[in-house]
Parts: structure tokens; sequence; C-alpha cells
């Protein structure tokens, strides 16, 4: 364990608090703003999302935040409620640092993408800071009753960001989004109140669930964790709970669309590894349907990414099967494929990010989506051509992108657990890789067409949040140790945990 701080020494209060309260003195700031003045309003929310990202990177590289290989490496506790038995709990480890950095900087890049937003901008870019304080709070609760909060409280800014600033469909994309996740957070909370009820220490802290869990039958596991699957499952989505995810796409503003893609997935995969850790053996009753949703999950959004023309689509199904992948990787409940499972959350959130980016700056200057409307932009957009290439590339798990590290990590853990099943896991990079180059050579081959003969080129700053994705998307391509050691002592930590429940299978 982590060695405790001498009496008096407040930094974990301070790192983490600063780290949350960021976003949120951001948002506070632009409520006193005079809604006309659109440039100060998006300097403050630039400010404040670049402040957030850069306290992030300062606590791994400079600060408080030192791997360890067992248990949080920086944590603060308040109680809040003692009878509810509720406390303000925050910590991070191996399993949720690496989303804290990946929601500040995609919240960062999405801000920077939203030059075009000329409507109402004071609400827009609150609701955004708002959104990255509910999500960083996600992964840092270590309380599950505050974990819950945060997790209702990201609902309330993107059903707003969708109604008010999205397309023609945007209230029947926001509306399916709302009913889809207070649906699934129904089964969670009771899934949540029920061992509550289990726990003598009646306590939502994660040790005290995790001690008053470990007293429950095998069975009385497996219903608890259906319940948290579902809840989380929505938001991952895992098939067939994935309805809400092309619509909101396609009728999101661009910008909001790499939150939703980029770290809201994340925040399902997120949650469902807790419940693997919190309910390991209805983890191990349940391994194989895991594997077979995931599996089903790869082929059947490969597939219907292939079918799409409208480019946010094929985005948005192609998200589908990356997230199969991780939880496939979660399924092996091995350390390979566990491993591979994060680097996937965190690999698939710079592609994401990247392709939504880059569609919506592309319909920002045509006016469509389709991809048959395009035609030999190369020429017209060479800073497009490069990105869009690298993007697609990395989205198809080419070697030399931090895809092929993840998929090979799940594609190891998936031979050790399941064998030769793993092939459907290349068949589903096959048909990403078909309809990456299809899209490529749609867009910048062929005749030219009279929307795309005088379409702008990447902008400076367009350049830049494009620039810093795609380094991310090489650098750990090509040198994932430095990712690898940030992940792999919690995840060795949490398999080593489980091989009692495994070894009594």
């Amino acid at each position: 364990m982590p060695p405790k701080l001498p009496l008096g020494c407040h930094m974990p209060l301070h790192s983490l608090i600063i780290l949350l309260l960021l976003p949120l003195i951001g948002a506070t700031i632009i409520v006193f703003l005079s809604g006309n003045k659109t440039a100060l309003i998006r300097g403050t929310a630039i400010f404040y999302s670049t402040a957030t990202l850069l306290f992030t990177l300062y606590l791994i590289l400079w600060g408080n935040v030192v791997p360890t290989g067992d248990g949080l490496w920086l944590s603060f506790e308040h109680k809040w409620h003692s009878r509810l038995g509720t406390s303000f709990s925050l910590g991070v480890d191996g399993f949720s640092y690496p989303m804290v950095i990946l929601t500040a900087l995609l919240v960062w890049v999405a801000v920077l993408a939203s030059a075009s937003i000329k409507k109402q901008p004071k609400g827009y870019y609150l609701l955004m800071l708002v959104l990255e304080a509910a999500v960083l709070g996600v992964f840092m609760a270590r309380d599950w009753g505050l974990f819950y909060i945060f997790w209702e409280a990201t609902l309330i800014p993107l059903f707003f960001l969708i109604d008010r600033w999205g397309g023609k469909g945007r209230q029947t994309a926001s509306l399916n989004f709302f009913l889809y996740t207070m649906g699934g957070s129904v089964f969670m909370l009771l899934s949540l109140l029920l061992l509550f009820d289990a726990t003598p220490a009646h306590s939502f802290a994660f040790a005290d669930i995790a001690a008053g869990a470990a007293q429950l039958s095998a069975d009385q596991q497996m219903w608890i964790f259906l319940g948290l699957l579902l809840g989380f499952g929505v938001k991952m989505p895992i098939f067939p709970l994935h309805g809400w995810l092309p619509l909101a796409h396609v009728e999101a503003p661009g910008p909001v669309s790499i939150l939703l893609s980029g770290i809201l997935l994340k925040m399902g995969a997120y949650g469902l590894i807790l419940s693997v850790i919190l309910l390991p053996k209805a983890a191990v009753i349940l391994q194989k349907p895991l594997m077979v949703l995931g599996l089903i999950a790869i082929t059947y959004g490969a597939l219907l990414a292939w079918r799409q023309s409208d480019m946010k689509k094929m985005i948005a199904y192609s998200s589908v099967g990356h997230m199969g992948v991780v939880l496939l990787g979660i399924s092996t409940l091995n350390v390979t494929g566990m491993t591979g499972a994060v680097y996937q959350m965190f690999a698939h959130g710079l592609v994401a990010a990247a392709l939504f980016m880059l569609i919506a700056l592309l319909y920002e200057r045509t006016g469509t989506k389709n991809i048959n409307d395009y035609g030999s932009l190369l020429k017209v957009t060479p800073r497009f051509a490069f990105f869009i290439v690298i993007a697609f590339i990395a989205g198809t798990g080419l070697p030399g992108t931090a895809g092929f590290i993840a998929e090979l990590y799940v594609m190891i853990g998936s031979f050790e657990a399941w064998g030769w099943a793993v092939i459907f896991l290349s068949f589903g990079v096959m048909v990403s890789a078909t309809y990456g180059v299809r899209t490529i050579k749609r867009l910048f081959t062929g005749p030219s067409k009279p929307i795309t003969d005088n379409v702008e080129d990447l902008r400076p700053v367009e350049v830049l949040a494009l620039g810093v994705l795609t380094t991310g998307m090489i650098v750990f391509g090509f040198y994932p140790a430095p990712f690898l050691d940030l992940i792999t002592p919690s995840v060795t930590h949490f398999i080593d945990s489980l091989e009692p429940v495994l070894s009594s299978q």
C-alpha cells in the first residue's frame, strides 16, 4: 500500500480537488460573462480546459501520482453522511488515471474544435466544462454513492448539448439517449442498493462494498452483476443496448460526438471493470457470455460500419466494434487480455476523437456527411488527407499505431482463454480495414465533385488539436512502454486477487 501521509499534509486533497474543480471554476466564470462576448467565453473555456489537461499531466510527470504495485496511487476521503454511509472519496489507480488523462485531453480537443458554435455560446461552453467535471468525477470516485451522482450528472449536460446544438433530429436523439441511459441507471441503482444492504458497515465506500460482496454466494453475485452490466452496458454500449448511439452521433454537434465516442463509452467500460473487481465470482460464471457478447459486437459493429455511407454513422458503428474488443479483453480475466482492454480504451479514444473531429470539420465546410458526395480532396485539402489517412490506419490497428498494441494484447489474452475463437476478432479487423480503405478512396481519389472544389483545408488550431491526437496514436504504437508501465501494476494486482476464485471453479 502507498505510505500514509504525515498529519497535516493536504497535497492529495489539493491535487484531486483542484483537478475536479478546475473545469467548474471555468464554468462559473462563464456564467458571469456577457453572452455577446463569444471570443471571451471561448477563450475562457480553452484556458480552463488547457489548465485541466496540464494539471493532469503534471500529476503523473512531476506530481504525486506515483504508480505502485497495489492499491491507490493517490486518494482523498472525507466522510459525507455517516448515516447514509456516503463519503466524498476520490482516488486514482492504473485503471482510472489513463481515463482521467483521456478525458482532459479530449475535452481540450473538443473545445478547440468548437469554433463554429455561434448559437448560445455561453450555454454551450458552460455545459462542456460541467460535463468534463462530471466525467472526471466518475473516473476518480471511490465511493459508489458518489460514483452514481457523477454518473447521473453527465446525463444533464449531454442531453442539452445534443438537444440545443444538434441537427434536425436532435430532439429524438437526445430523448433516446436520455431514456436509454436512465433505464440502465435504474438497474445499476438497484444492484448498488442490494450491495449496500449486504454490507455490514452500511457504507458505499468501494472497500466496504467489496467486503460485503465477498460474503455473497456466486448466484447472488451473478444477479447483482447482471444489473450492473445493464447499467454500464448501455453506455459502453454492449450489443443489443447500442440503439441510442448511431442516432446520437449523427445528430450531435461534432465536438460533442468527440466526447460521446472518445470518453462516454469508456465510462461504461470502466464501470464494467469495477464490476468485475467487485463481483469476481459472477465474472467467472459469466465469463463465456461476456466473451460471446464481445465477439458479436466486434463482428456486428464492423459489418454495419462497412454498409454505411453516412460517415458519422460509420464511425459510430465502428465504435461498437472497438468497444467489443474491450469487452473481449475484459472477459479473458487474465493480465494480457485486461491490459489490452485498458489500452484499447485509450487508443480508441484518440482514434474516435480524431475521426469525429475530421468528419465534423468536413461537414461544416461542405454540408454533407455522405462519402459518395466527395472526390479528389487530396488536391484541395492535403492536410485533411494526411490526418484522415492516419486516423483510419490507426482505427484498423495497423502496426505502428496504438490500436495494434491494444488488439495484439487482447488477441493473445483471448487465445490464452478461448483458443481459436479469437478468429472472430481477426475477422472484425479485416472488415475494419475494408471500410477504412474504401472511405479513403472515396474521399481523396476519383473525379472531383463541385461540392469539394473550394473546400478550405485545416486551420492552424485544428492542425494543433489533430496533431496531438495523431502523435498519441503513433507514439504509443511505437513506444508503448510508458503506458504499459502505467496500467500493468493495477491489472496484475487485480488478476492476482482473482486467482483464488478462478482456481476454485
